[in-house]
């Protein structure tokens, strides 16, 4: 057997070197991209006619489908009933403040703590079931807490929703972060979008999120091997339910106000659309669809109060012709 000569291992060396760093930039810079876009946001959205308490509710509708996506497209569990864990997440919130607390990040604790931790418990109910059957008990879970909103009038305001309560600014000793301002109020959602995003992609590079994968692509063979297919779609429900729960709460602080329709199923079905329109089995699918969604709702609801027709005839459009959403579409056609 020849040695390999030192002009083959110096001539491969660098090249392999060269490749590796090249190839991670290249993984890198769409993330950059996204995040240059959404940091620099309140200074490029007026210049396009937009506004920045609409950059925030583009930021809660993503960390929600965001959080959803982790079910939905990396699991493969379709789930009517997210608005359930959305809206008990607000309602948390709302209600700490109104009642128990002035402090803005303990109420969003309290609230993420529930909306979560109801997502934990109802879990091991909806995972008994696939398919079709496992969509219809995650609508059946969100509209029992639907009519519990509706009816407790007393306690969540019933159908007329919780008011009477605001977000608070956030002491640092002797400095104030004042989040009535709407940009500092974007910059604070930013952060804990951010946070939401690195735990999302946390569990998708771990073994656990490699688990969802492979449930979702093939969940006969893992069932052959042993694999406790419920335990795993329970886990990806509650850590969905719990990011899902953090959006609502941002969203009861950005309106200082939440309602019973941010618990029904129609809300659940947004996010839904949300998830197709961007791409479900890519990261920032979710993101391009809530600016593609809440962008063409704002500006539509404007004109005409028959807007849901014209989301409808988008949604239509972008499943016969991208049905691996918009930016799946993209990101094929650059592999090719």
């Amino acid at each position: 057997m020849n040695a390999p000569t030192t002009e083959s291992a110096g001539g491969n060396a660098p090249a392999a070197s060269y490749t590796a760093p090249a190839f991670r930039v290249r993984q890198l810079l769409p993330s950059l991209l996204v995040w240059a876009l959404l940091l620099s946001a309140p200074y490029w959205l007026p210049l396009f006619g937009g506004y920045t308490a609409l950059g925030s509710r583009v930021l809660v509708y993503a960390l929600a489908a965001l959080g959803l996506n982790l079910l939905l497209g990396f699991t493969g569990g379709l789930s009517f009933g997210h608005a359930a864990y959305f809206g008990l997440g607000a309602y948390g919130t709302g209600l700490m403040l109104k009642f128990v607390t002035h402090s803005t990040p303990l109420a969003m604790l309290v609230g993420v703590l529930t909306g979560g931790l109801g997502a934990t418990l109802f879990g091991p109910v909806t995972v008994r079931r696939r398919g079709i059957y496992f969509a219809m008990i995650t609508i059946a879970i969100g509209q029992m807490f639907y009519f519990i909103a509706v009816r407790w009038n007393s306690f969540t305001g019933g159908e007329d929703g919780l008011t009477g309560f605001s977000r608070t600014n956030l002491h640092f000793g002797h400095a104030v972060l004042n989040i009535h301002n709407p940009v500092l109020f974007y910059y604070f959602a930013l952060f804990f979008f951010a946070i939401g995003c690195a735990v999302i992609k946390l569990v998708l590079n771990s073994p656990l999120g490699h688990t969802f994968v492979a449930i979702r692509d093939n969940p006969k063979r893992l069932r052959f091997l042993g694999v406790p297919i419920g335990v795993y779609i329970w886990i990806a429900f509650a850590l969905s339910g719990f990011v899902v729960a953090l959006a609502g709460s941002l969203n009861a602080l950005l309106n200082n106000f939440t309602s019973p329709e941010n618990l029904f199923w129609i809300l659940s079905g947004d996010f839904v659309i949300i998830c197709v329109l961007g791409g479900m089995r890519t990261f920032w699918g979710p993101l391009v669809g809530a600016v593609i969604f809440v962008v063409v709702q704002d500006y539509l609801s404007s004109i005409t109060v028959n807007w849901m027709s014209f989301i409808g005839a988008i949604f239509v459009l972008a499943v016969l012709f991208f049905p691996w959403g918009l930016l799946g579409f993209f990101q094929r056609r650059i592999q090719k």
